[in-house]
């Protein structure tokens, strides 16, 4: 490839659209993934600017259209810190901070979740592209497909209506954001959304679709520390949600609610996410791990001990003990935060074990097209009509997940 002088370097590239040249004037936080230092990046400009500007009175159609983007030269500055070059682009966003108003979160707050410190790779992310936990683990980051972006576009005015008519009390993914970062000439969308399971430690995991053909957890699924588990294992475990008659009229109510809207967007294959924290194990985890801080380094060695990892915890998931600790303020097992803990409900007095439980809907930008329709007459063909299958059309697999999630609870 011939070599560009630093002239040809520095020149924009002949396009129609203008491109706004930032210069970057301090050190940002560092990142080993430079998608992730773009992202962090990205996030402190955004919002230092958005705080800048007062709240319209109204959104207008306009700003369901808009978008921010900054293309940045970074040719004389640190380059530790940030790729030679590169892109940034923000999507709508008054309508996403209207959106992050409406849910309770401060802007300042969700810039330090994900500005302040490198979100982490999930490892147990399903399914293709990056699954990102922000290091205070309240929020979630998705990796999507430029489809994806485009159908969220499709619905973001309608998504916004429900959230309003609701107050923001849905089970529906609540979504704060979504960007574009170019490095290298490669593109990377990301949705970032409220972490359902927020800080808390989560002891068991279950994906329901309300389906039982091909919904079982793999055995590769199976071994992991924290195996995300599907219809069949739900069954198969006897396993229940035991929460007072009040907060399951609650649950279904919001279920249908969101449903309906779900429906009416021809939008299907989402599942019900379904987190239990067993407050019985955890307070048994913090009891050894208070042991062991009992412990100092010596006495770990001399006592044939590996110490635990900074930050880790003995005889727990990677989310560990500390993990589900680690927010701004101590939580004891069971204790909830009404801030962070929004999908939380603890189980009833009386119940056969103390257990929290985090439910919402995920996965909802998955529109039923042609070639879902496609798959669900394959599907028919294998399986027969009489199938439960997860492919099927809209009406269907709402009436469906409704009929499985009011069946979960004792």
């Amino acid at each position: 490839m011939r070599k560009q002088s630093p002239l040809n370097i520095l020149a924009p590239k002949r396009k129609t659209k203008k491109k706004h040249f930032v210069q970057q004037k301090v050190e940002v936080f560092r990142a080993s993934d430079p998608v992730l230092s773009v992202l962090m990046w990205g996030v402190n400009h955004s919002i230092n600017d958005l705080v800048q500007v007062p709240l319209p009175v109204m959104l207008l159609p306009d700003d369901f259209k808009a978008n921010t983007k900054i293309k940045v030269y970074n040719h004389l500055f640190n380059k530790e810190n940030l790729p030679g070059h590169f892109k940034f682009k923000e999507y709508c966003p008054q309508v996403f901070r209207n959106l992050r108003e409406r849910f309770g979160i401060d802007e300042l707050d969700y810039q330090a979740s994900l500005a302040q410190s490198p979100p982490v790779k999930d490892e147990d992310g399903q399914g293709e592209g990056l699954l990102l936990t922000s290091s205070d683990r309240t929020l979630k980051l998705k990796q999507i497909s430029s489809e994806e972006v485009e159908y969220m576009h499709n619905i973001l005015s309608e998504y916004h209506q429900h959230i309003v008519m609701c107050h923001g009390r849905t089970m529906l993914p609540q979504f704060l954001a979504m960007y574009r970062i170019t490095v290298e000439n490669e593109e990377t969308y990301l949705v970032v959304m409220r972490n359902m399971f927020s800080h808390r430690l989560v002891h068991r995991k279950y994906d329901l679709k309300g389906s039982l053909v091909s919904r079982e957890a793999s055995f590769k699924e199976k071994v992991k520390e924290l195996p995300t588990f599907k219809d069949v294992d739900f069954r198969n475990n006897m396993q229940k949600v035991y929460v007072s008659d009040d907060e399951k009229e609650r649950v279904l109510n919001k279920l249908n609610r969101d449903v309906e809207f779900l429906v009416r967007l021809r939008i299907m294959d989402y599942s019900l996410l379904l987190g239990i924290h067993d407050v019985d194990r955890a307070e048994e985890e913090v009891e050894i791990e208070d042991s062991y801080d009992d412990y100092d380094e010596g006495d770990e060695e001399e006592n044939g001990l590996t110490p635990a990892p900074a930050g880790g915890s003995y005889g727990t998931s990677p989310e560990g003990t500390a993990g589900y600790m680690n927010s701004s303020k101590h939580l004891d097992p069971g204790e909830l935060d009404p801030y962070v803990d929004i999908y939380a409900i603890r189980s009833a007095v009386g119940s056969p074990k103390r257990e929290v439980y985090f439910m919402g809907l995920i996965d909802i930008l998955t529109h039923y097209d042609t070639k879902k329709k496609a798959a669900h007459a394959a599907k028919t063909v294998k399986h027969g009509s009489g199938a439960e299958i997860s492919t099927v059309h809209p009406e269907q697999y709402a009436k469906r997940i409704r009929e499985f999630v009011a069946n979960i609870f004792a």
